[in-house]
């Protein structure tokens, strides 16, 4: 009875190792994604841990990144007017109007926004989604690995950021998933732009004094990645920018997911996200990128413009 017992417990422990590995085994993978310079219009499994919130009877409302079979994580800002009972999230989805024969959706569980986000300074904007039931990982549907506490994501840095916000400031909202790569910006440089308004929580990335590229409203909450050899690692959520989405002076602004490390695994469970450290020293060929190699694509970001309220901010 003892040599079966203690069998059985190994065995169960052994699955549990088994499915705490699991995630990093497939997180940050996009088999169907060679992609590495470029910008526009996305192809089915280009970006397989990409969400879209849906609010019930408006449709596309935020961004969002799968992080575990039973988790998404997005801004804090998109849910401060809408409940558990209006959210709908869509995992696989390619187009918001059309066939997405790959696609599945998840009503939310609980939505659970971080205990110190400011809804002025838009600071802490971040929030996890516990999906109502998990969802099954294909090539088109798997979790975003997340940068570690420890990792450094350096001025010129190569990002991706992927969403359904508006084409260009005041345009039309996509029907197919764009993309654009924009460097970081520096945390001076951002700091001079925001004011008081950057804080440690946050990582810029955009082309100063130029300007074409950013995340514009409907992006809010979606993500912003490096590659690391064959691994995609988020080092942002979607959160802010200033004035108009592609002014020159104002690069996007996005939480910087690496000061969450311990925030996320208390929800999640320990063995349950992929942290991935991203080592730039690393990274040669995924590092600063020249600006001729992108063109011009404004995304969605978040639903931002300017009030009294503050100076650059206001959700509407």
């Amino acid at each position: 009875m003892k040599f079966n017992t203690a069998l059985s417990f190994a065995g169960v422990t052994l699955l549990n190792i088994a499915g705490s590995l699991c995630q990093l085994d497939v997180c940050g993978r996009a088999p169907l994604n060679s992609k590495i310079v470029g910008g526009g219009s996305a192809k089915a499994g280009n970006w397989p841990w990409q969400v879209s919130v849906h609010v019930v009877g408006f449709g596309h409302h935020c961004g969002g990144t799968l992080i575990t079979k039973d988790w998404v994580m997005s801004a804090a800002h998109c849910f401060q007017r809408f409940g558990v009972s209006n959210i709908v999230m869509y995992f696989g989805r390619l187009r918001q109007s059309g066939s997405n024969p790959y696609e599945t959706s998840r009503t939310a569980r609980q939505i659970i926004t971080h205990p110190n986000y400011d809804d002025y300074s838009l600071d802490n904007d971040i929030a996890l989604i516990q999906l109502s039931s998990s969802v099954n990982f294909s090539s088109y549907i798997r979790p975003v690995c997340l940068s570690t506490a420890n990792s450094t994501f350096a001025a010129g840095t190569e990002s991706w950021v992927t969403g359904w916000g508006r084409i260009q400031p005041g345009g039309p909202f996509p029907n197919i998933l764009q993309e654009v790569m924009i460097p970081v910006v520096s945390n001076s440089d951002c700091k001079y732009a925001y004011w008081t308004f950057f804080t440690r929580n946050m990582i810029c990335a955009g082309l100063l004094n130029q300007g074409g590229k950013s995340i514009c409203p409907g992006d809010s909450g979606g993500p912003m990645l490096s590659r690391n050899g064959s691994l995609w690692i988020q080092s942002g959520i979607s959160s802010f920018t200033g004035k108009k989405c592609d002014h020159p002076n104002y690069p996007s602004v996005f939480v910087r997911v690496s000061r969450y490390q311990d925030w996320i695994k208390s929800y999640t469970g320990s063995n349950q996200t992929g942290f991935v450290a991203f080592n730039p020293t690393s990274n040669s060929n995924y590092g600063r990128v020249p600006n001729l190699l992108l063109f011009p694509l404004c995304l969605i970001f978040s639903i931002i413009t300017f009030t009294s309220h503050s100076p650059f901010l206001k959700i509407i």
